[in-house]
């Protein structure tokens, strides 16, 4: 009988110990995330969704992604026009970031029914969302006109007041990023077309004066995306066909270049197989998620007419640190949660 009832205890036990096995296992997955889908995103209304921005909406609990909206799927629609003419689109996520659903074009009063916005990069300071928006005015069919970069902000991300145009580099400038440094100091790196489609830099005390410091970066590149993760800073650069140049740095004045950039090679994943554009990263607790988007028709074997070249899809992928670089596997499930940021 006691031979019987160690060994029963023993099955208890072991029952036991596996139990709690289960539950570590359940939940280090649960804190990974659920798996997000390919593509992630895909807007309702033009199919044209591009260069996102996450934020962490305090109000609602959710995070709100804004982004650009191309006319894609509208036809006869000459030259480059189907990137002109429309507003910023925003999509909500209740779960951390792994589904989205459309909810509104943001109203922002910049411009008219005919002008363009594009690319905006959002902030929060002292309980103020702010808006470095790019806003081209007018329609065009070719890619002249100017662009400016101007300031808005908004106590609950619906709401807008136009601050104005910040004094930049040139008249045709676009693709803000901005982010404080530890002391303080607010720093916005943008594209200047003038000077070679380069990236130049501004500083500012407060977000609403700003002062231009010039070129930061001398290598061709657009949508600059900068943060804080790993003890550097980061400044992530879209570099078109060869994927996005990634530049590191101690002190976000000089920038050392990884040899290897990210998403050039295509992927194998729904809308994926082509390279990687304009990102965002979100940083959550010792994580970093990359946002980016892809036109999923310009790969050899797609179908060659307009609305398949020009649609655009928003996708995600875990960033990683290794040896003192960015790395990134497309090609693996993306486990997402992101957290309730109280920095944004």
């Amino acid at each position: 009988m006691a031979a019987t009832s160690r060994c029963s205890a023993g099955v208890g036990w072991g029952i036991l110990l596996m139990a709690l096995a289960g539950h570590v296992f359940a939940s280090a997955a649960d804190e990974s995330g659920a798996v997000a889908p390919k593509p992630l995103y895909r807007d309702p209304i033009y199919d044209g969704a591009a260069d996102p921005v996450l934020v962490w909406n305090r109000q609602a609990g959710t995070w709100w992604m804004f982004y650009t909206n191309r006319r894609a799927n509208v036809a006869g629609l000459p030259g480059v026009s189907w990137v002109h003419g429309t507003r910023i689109g925003i999509a909500e996520s209740a779960d951390g970031g792994v589904t989205w659903e459309y909810r509104r074009t943001a109203d922002l009063p910049v411009g008219g029914r005919e002008d363009t916005h594009w690319a905006p990069d959002i902030v929060r300071h002292e309980g103020t969302y702010h808006m470095f928006l790019t806003f081209v005015p007018g329609t065009h069919e070719d890619w002249s006109g100017q662009r400016c970069i101007v300031h808005l902000t908004s106590p609950d991300l619906v709401t807008w007041r136009n601050v104005g145009q910040l004094s930049l580099a040139s008249d045709r400038v676009l693709d803000a990023t901005v982010l404080q440094l530890a002391d303080g100091t607010w720093r916005m790196w943008y594209n200047d077309e003038r000077a070679g489609k380069t990236i130049f830099l501004a500083e500012s005390p407060d977000l609403m004066t700003w002062t231009d410091r010039g070129r930061a970066v001398a290598e061709r590149g657009e949508g600059p995306k900068a943060f804080r993760w790993r003890d550097y800073y980061w400044l992530i650069v879209d570099r078109w066909a060869d994927g996005l140049a990634v530049y590191r740095s101690t002190d976000a004045s000089s920038w050392a270049r990884q040899p290897d950039a990210l998403l050039a090679t295509p992927g194998t994943g729904e809308d994926d197989k082509v390279h990687g554009g304009h990102a965002d990263v979100v940083v959550s607790g010792d994580r970093a998620f990359l946002f980016y988007f892809t036109h999923p028709g310009r790969r050899p074997d797609a179908p060659k007419n307009d609305t398949e070249q020009r649609r655009s899809s928003i996708q995600v992928v875990e960033l990683k640190f290794e040896n003192g670089r960015l790395t990134c596997d497309r090609n693996q499930p993306a486990h997402i949660r992101l957290a309730a940021s109280d920095s944004q």
